[in-house]
This record gives structure tokens, sequence and C-alpha cells, in this order.
């Protein structure tokens, strides 16, 4: 990438290969990639963002995309990051670029726009949509299964040895013995649970081998005498002096409970679903809260659901018991799912209650929390607490107790800007973390931590600054300006 200011003061911006080139002066954007040329002049471009792409074999990939005043979104072939160590080309190029916009265009925001599957603004509703879909028919599909396995399992169970005189279309409803030998056993490995084991019968008779559990080849020897117990054409036993096998028959309970599984399994990229739907008026590069609360919601459902889909597959509602036990099962799941639904709620800074400041103001308290900066008080990101109460202000690298290796924060150079809730940008902190701006002597840092642990430390830290950041927010009740989220 090459980027630098001609002899009349222009910046540019080029970069090139043999299938796709960009190039950016002070007249607007150019790309080309294969056949395709796009070109944008700096007027008709709203934003320049960062797309960010997770990826399972490669990680995740950086792309710079261009927003533009109509809507329309498209990505540049470069600059890109991803599949090798970030020497901060990347972030040097992405630089350039709004450097350029700032000075021939009007871009609307004025911080670094990072858009990826945590954002509101992030592309991922066809996976997970899809993935519901494919969860839900699958559920559908097993319960179809409950009533055939059920008759298979009855029929089984309801069996009788067949009389010396039955006609051979009868036979296979029966069940029939016959003698054999064991002539050898093949255990499949224990590091490889999905090979077959067999028993092979000798010479032959009445048939070459059987497929049996590897416990089952374990236990056999050769030149055990066996009886093996056949129905409809399938050994179904294997009965021998010192150990026996049987087939397991799959009765409606399992495939039902296998149902139930799929069926709540869905509910998780369902509620991912919903979230994006709930706060798509989130700004585009703020992050959305976690479904995790939902998931907990699925799981005690589980509790009640499967035992009742096991124990009733066919007829879950067919007596008082399983009624009032479905009844109160649902009044639970409800609950949770209120709770969850409570749990995800975007919460905006807002000041510190007087009742949870701590309760002995001289004691240290130690505060999970994170400056995303490197500073002479957070050297190479050191610190992952921040100690108040009986000291100044200090970043240690430790819960404490103690100031062991506690570096104090400067706060006469500290003055706060912005409090708000975490963006794309700041992916290496929870989602439910806020931050708050400062000012250091002119460097701008980033203090995370939970809501309210960051409203107690900002306090302390710059508490005329606080009053002012927290009563600019008071005032706002929606969840946050529309974003471009298409």
């Amino acid at each position: 990438m090459i980027h630098h200011m001609n002899d009349v003061g222009d910046m540019t911006f080029s970069a090139g290969g043999r299938l796709w080139s960009v190039r950016a002066d002070a007249h607007g954007l150019w790309s080309r990639m294969l056949a395709r040329r796009r070109s944008v002049a700096w007027a008709d471009v709203a934003d320049l963002r960062v797309r960010v792409t997770d990826t399972y074999k490669y990680g995740q990939y950086y792309r710079v995309s261009v927003l533009q005043r109509d809507g329309r979104e498209w990505r540049l072939p470069a600059p890109y990051r991803g599949g090798a160590p970030d020497d901060g080309a990347f972030d040097a190029d992405v630089a350039a670029l709004r450097a350029l916009h700032r000075r021939y265009g009007a871009p609307e925001s004025d911080h670094l726009v990072v858009i990826s599957n945590r954002t509101a603004g992030g592309a991922a509703r066809v996976v997970p949509l899809a993935l519901t879909l494919l969860l839900l028919a699958a559920a559908v599909g097993t319960a179809l299964l409950a009533p055939r396995l059920g008759s298979e399992q009855a029929a089984w169970r309801s069996a009788a040895p067949c009389a010396a005189d039955a006609p051979a279309g009868e036979r296979d409803t029966c069940l029939t013995t016959l003698p054999a030998v064991i002539a050898e056993a093949d255990a499949a490995p224990s590091n490889r649970p999905r090979q077959s084991s067999w028993l092979y019968l000798a010479d032959g008779r009445p048939m070459e081998r059987v497929e049996v559990s590897a416990d089952a080849a374990h236990a056999f020897r050769p030149g055990d005498a066996v009886e093996l117990t056949l129905w409809r054409g399938q050994v179904m036993e294997v009965v021998g002096e010192h150990h026996a096998w049987r087939e397991h028959v799959p009765g409606p309970g399992s495939a039902a409970v296998l149902s139930a599984v799929l069926a709540l399994a869905a509910g998780y990229p369902a509620a991912k679903l919903v979230l994006r739907r709930r706060w798509r008026r989130l700004p585009d590069d703020e992050v959305l809260p976690s479904a995790l609360p939902f998931a907990g919601a699925l799981a005690g459902t589980a509790l009640w659901l499967l035992p009742l889909c096991y124990l009733r597959p066919t007829a879950p509602l067919d007596s008082g018991v399983t009624i009032g036990w479905a009844a109160a099962g649902s009044l639970v799941t409800l609950g949770l799912l209120g709770w969850a639904w409570r749990a995800t709620r975007v919460r905006r800074p807002e000041p510190v209650g007087a009742g949870e400041e701590p309760a002995a103001p001289d004691q240290d308290v130690f505060v999970s929390a994170r400056f995303l900066e490197p500073t002479d008080y957070n050297p190479h990101h050191f610190g992952t607490h921040v100690v108040i109460g009986g000291g100044p202000p200090a970043v240690t690298p430790h819960p404490g107790p103690g100031r062991f290796a506690a570096l104090p924060i400067p706060t006469e150079r500290l003055s706060l800007r912005d409090v708000r809730r975490a963006r794309g940008s700041e992916e290496t902190i929870p989602r439910s973390w806020h931050v708050a701006e400062f000012d250091d002597a002119g460097t701008p840092v980033r203090l995370a931590a939970a809501p309210v642990d960051l409203a107690r430390l900002v306090r302390r830290l710059d508490p005329a600054g606080a009053a002012a950041a927290y009563a600019r927010l008071a005032p706002a009740a929606a969840p946050g300006a529309a974003g471009r989220n298409g």
C-alpha cells in the first residue's frame, strides 16, 4: 500500500495486484477486482467501515467497506487483514483512507466503525435462520418416527418362539433359535469407537459373522458354544455360558427425547435472531447482548421436558399427573424466558446509586476493569483490576489483597469525555461492559468495566466530569440511534 502527499498538498492512496487495485485521491475512491470496477466521489461516501468475518479455519478477516449515502455498501479488495500476524499495516492503511475521507468528504461517524457478528449491524442473519429451520425440520422428522419405533419395540417384546411346523412366511415374526460356535472375536480398538466389532462363527454356520458391541467381542472367546436368536432375519441375541449380548431396540421414548433436544437446540439460533430484531435500532457497531441467558432458559426447560417425553412419548397428556407436570414446567419455562428477556436488555450508562458505594471507603476495593490503551500506569496492558478506597486509585494485575505491583493512576491528568456502551472495535471485553473515554493530558484513553463498577470508578477518577457526563446521558431514554442495519 502507498499513501503520501504530493507537491500541492493532495493526499493519495493506492494499492494493487494483478487481479485487483484500489486508488483514492482528492476526487474520490476507485476499486477494481477481476471484471468489476467501482468508483465513488467522496461527497457520496457516508462512512468507511471495517467488517470482521469469522472463519473456522483461518480466524478473523478484516476488510474495509464503503457505505454510500444512498445506503448501498460494498467492500474494497484492499486493505485487508487475516491469516497472518498483524504488523500494523492494516491499521495504517485504514487510517490513511479515513484521513482522505475527512479531508475531502464528510464522514457520518467521528470514530472507526467496526462491525462483526457481535454488533447490531452484523450480517449473521441467514446462518441462524437456516440453522433454526434445519433443526426444527429434524425435530419434526424425528417425532414422526416415535409411533413406528413404538410398534417395532412392542412387536419385539411380544414375539414368541417359532413353532416347529411354522411356515416360512411366519418365521419373520417369531423367534428362531440356532446353535453356533465362536471361531474368532474381532473387537474394535478403543481409540476407534465407530469401528464395528464382529463375532466370526465356525464353518460359517448359520452365517459367517455377527456384528456386536466391542464389550461383547471382548467377552466371547473362540470355541464358546452360543445360541443365536433371529427375528425378522436379524440376529437379536447371542447367548453363551458366561456372557450374553442383545441388540438394542430403540423405543419411542428415545425418538421423543431426541426430537425435544433438536427443538430446544433450535431455540438458541432463534434467540439470536430475536435479539438482533429487538435491538435493530442500535448503532451498527454497538455490541449486542449475549444470547446465553436464553440458552439457560432452554436448559431449564430440558430438565422437565425430556423426562416427560421419555416416559410419555406418544401421549404426554394422558393423565392428570402428566398434565400437572406439563403445566408446572410451562410456568417454569415462562419464568425463565422472562428472566432471559430482562437479562438481555440494553443497559444505558447511568450514575451509580449512593447505596452502591463501598461500605467502608477507607478500605481497598478491587474492581475488575481494564484500560484499553497501554500507558505508563498500564504498561503492556498488564492491568486487570483497579483498586480504590484505602489509597489513591491504582491499576493492578491481580484482584488483591494488597497493592503489590500497583501503579497509581494520575487522576490530575484525566478528564472524562464520555461514557458509552461497548463497540465492535472493543472485542476483547465482555459484551455487558461499558466504556469511559478519558483525555489523559491530550492522549485519549479508554477504561472498560461493568456498568455499576464503571460508574463508581469514574466518580473517583474525575468527579466533576462524571457528573457532567451522566447528566448528558440522563434524558436519553431510547435504546440508541437508528443504525444502518439494512
